[in-house]
This record gives structure tokens, sequence and C-alpha cells, in this order.
């Protein structure tokens, strides 16, 4: 990696880092970037003329866990030393360019575990339980009005798979267990020591489950990773059908072959934190009762939220002061 200054950022002896954003910086973050760096928010977007001018300056860029980093920008940046990026997936920072050039990559993992584990439960039981159809039922007057809602799905006691069988993985696997439920998983390889069956593929752990849960990484090597054979072996020969729940990346599921298989019965229902085309989701999708939607929420507390900003900046301060960041990304450690 490029060697860093021997002297912390914003000492007598050197000035500032310079440093781009590339998403509009987390308010938890940004006055910590702005305090310890010269930080330019988004001018590579907003004028490219005045970028142009400080390109050549910038060693740091902060991103998110949604951003695009690409080896054009990477290139535009001679003096480019660090990638920050305020969330546990990447997929979006070429991060072969990145190493090419000797830059180094963080993120921020861990920190973040617990809350995208309660997501996938909260999922899990609002899709099975109808938990949005049963609020709009009693606000808008229909229980009084039309009776009970039909009978909904159980959920202790069911199968369930996981897609990616990393921390998060394992902490949803911790919290399904106390739903007593017989739970497998897929991933690139088994995970030596862990008590849970695992299977060879996607179809195979969906046709043995009643719950999919996906919290596998994106990007090129897992995108439509669950397709129109995945769906259609959802639930495999049991009598009611399987319930999808995903928390990963939009790009993991083929969207249109789910909108299809939801719309046709060939699943229950599915509960979606991510999306193909984020803000941006189709109408068909958002016109399925069975369907629950949420903003891509997984670590949207205050607590977790505040923990990420601490970490990206941590990484990025301890770059700039001559050490090894804690949590460069797995491709870039021990190349610090």
């Amino acid at each position: 990696m490029n060697a860093p200054p021997s002297t912390p950022a914003g000492t007598a002896a050197q000035a500032p880092a310079e440093i781009l954003s590339v998403t509009r910086p987390s308010p938890l973050l940004e006055p910590q970037l702005r305090a310890a760096f010269t930080l330019h928010d988004r001018l590579h977007e907003s004028d490219p003329a005045a970028f142009a001018a400080v390109a050549p300056r910038i060693r740091g860029i902060a991103a998110s866990g949604e951003s695009k980093v690409s080896a054009e920008l990477i290139a535009s940046l001679p003096a480019l030393e660090v990638i920050s990026v305020m969330g546990v997936g990447y997929d979006g920072i070429d991060v072969a360019a990145a190493r090419a050039r000797g830059v180094m990559v963080t993120h921020t993992p861990d920190v973040l575990n617990d809350d995208v584990a309660d997501l996938a439960l909260a999922l899990m039981l609002a899709t099975a339980r109808q938990i949005p159809l049963a609020d709009h039922h009693v606000r808008s007057g229909q229980w009084a009005a039309a009776g009970p809602l039909p009978l909904a799905r159980k959920m202790s006691g069911a199968r369930l798979g996981i897609v990616g069988m990393g921390r998060i993985g394992q902490a949803i696997a911790q919290r399904a267990a106390a739903f007593n439920m017989a739970i497998a998983y897929t991933a690139r390889s088994a995970k030596p020591g862990l008590p849970w069956r695992y299977l060879p593929s996607a179809q195979a752990l969906a046709a043995e489950s009643d719950f999919l849960v996906l919290i596998t990484p994106g990007g090129a090597g897992t995108r439509h990773l669950v397709n129109a054979q995945v769906l259609a072996a959802l639930g495999g020969s049991s009598a009611e059908r399987g319930i999808l729940v995903n928390v990963a990346r939009g790009s993991v599921v083929d969207e249109a072959a789910l909108i299809d298989a939801l719309e046709r019965g060939v699943i229950a229902g599915a509960g979606l934190d991510v999306f193909a085309d984020e803000p941006r989701v189709p109408e068909r999708l958002r016109a399925l009762p069975q369907v629950v939607l949420a903003p891509h929420i997984g670590s949207a507390t205050r607590a977790t939220r505040q923990a990420m900003a601490d970490l990206a900046q941590a990484n990025l301060a301890a770059h700039f002061s001559g050490q090894t960041p804690p949590t460069p990304v797995p491709e870039c450690r021990g190349h610090g």
C-alpha cells in the first residue's frame, strides 16, 4: 500500500489530508470527517471542474456500503491512499483496481451484526404473521366491517435455510434456535464446528426450507443466485409454500422472477429490506399484500450507525497516523 505520512493529519507538521466523499455523508460521520480532514462532499458529481483542480491532492475516499467507486475514479486520484466504507458490504468498490494502485480499502464489519439479524427475524415474523396487513385491517375498520383475517403462518418449529453463514448468518441462526427452528445453510463451503446442516447449493437448501433468508455478500459472484428455479424449490414438498427474506443485497435475487413467483403463488410471501434498483421498487412488488417491504434499514439504529461512523473514522485516522486500520476488507488484510 502507499506509504502513509509519518505525522497524523492536522498536526502543525502537515496540513489535514483531503478526503472525497462519494456519498451523502452520514450526519454521525460528517462532523468527524470535517474536524480531522478537508472534506470535498461529492465534488466529482457537483462540480467536475473544481474536482479536477483538487483531484491531485485527494488522499482518501469516504464511502457507504451502497457507494460505487470505479477503477476510473480511482485512476483519477493519483494521491489516493485509502477508501473507507461505512458499511459491511463493499461490492460497489473496485477493490482489484484499488489494490493494483496500492490503495487500502476498509469497511465496518461486526458492529452491525445484531441489528441485521434482528431485522431478519422481524421480517420473518412480519411476513409469516401478516403484521402489516393485520395493522391495516384494524386501522381501516375492516376488522369490524369484514371480520377476522385469514389464518396466518406459524414460524416456530419451521425449517429455516440461511444463504450465507458469516457472522450475521450465525447471529440469525442463534436467534432462530430460540424459535425451535430446524436450521440449515449454504455457503461457498461448509463451516467446520457449526452445529447446523450444510447443503451444497441455494436450490438444494430451498427445497428443504420453509423460510429462506439471504445474507450472502453481493457482487458478480452472487448475482441472481436466487432465481426462478430456487424460488420454485422453496418449501419443497411442504403443504405450505415457502417465504423468502432478503437482508443481503438486491442483486442476489432475480427480482423479475421473484415478482412472478409471488404473483403466481409459487411462494407464500417475502420480506425484503433490499432491492435491485434502490430506492426504486417496482410497482408490481409494492402492490403485493403478502410482501413486507423495508427501505434498507438493516443497520438503521442510532447506536449501530454511530458505531459504524466511529469505525469508519478510526480506519481513516489509523491510516493517516501511520498505523494499520482496524478493519481492512479481506482482500487488503496483510497489505497495510
